[in-house]
């Protein structure tokens, strides 16, 4: 079983930057496949970015491509996602996810742990 908390969102306005970080538990983290996903209010939840276990590979939602980063620190269990110019379309809940096992991927049906979410609120 992995818990994961997520920390960092919050209100911010448009342009500015925010750091998520997503801390989980349990000693096999580092095997984990790593995702961020978003949903805003009456809309789907969707993908946003996602890392492997080793950092080798990561993907992007084409929205968030050149804006947003993510990261793993598997010393210290911990996947952030870094958020620059942000945008108003950018407000919603974030979730973060893990996934045991296999590649990368942006299907959320594929991942086995979810985060209870942070908001991020972005002001235009």
């Amino acid at each position: 079983q992995v818990q994961l908390v997520e920390n960092g969102g919050g209100l911010v306005q448009a342009g500015g930057s925010l750091r998520l970080s997503c801390a989980a538990s349990g000693r096999t983290f580092s095997s984990y496949t790593m995702g961020w996903f978003r949903q805003a209010p009456g809309k789907e939840r969707e993908f946003v970015a996602g890392i492997s276990w080793s950092s080798g590979s990561t993907a992007y939602a084409d929205s968030v491509k050149g804006r947003f980063t993510i990261s793993r620190d598997n010393a210290k269990n911990t996947v952030y996602l870094q958020m620059n110019r942000l945008k108003a379309e950018d407000t919603a809940g974030y979730y973060c996810a893990a996934r045991s096992g296999g590649r990368l991927t942006i299907r959320q049906r594929e991942y086995d742990y979810w985060g209870q979410g942070t908001q991020v609120t972005v002001s235009s």
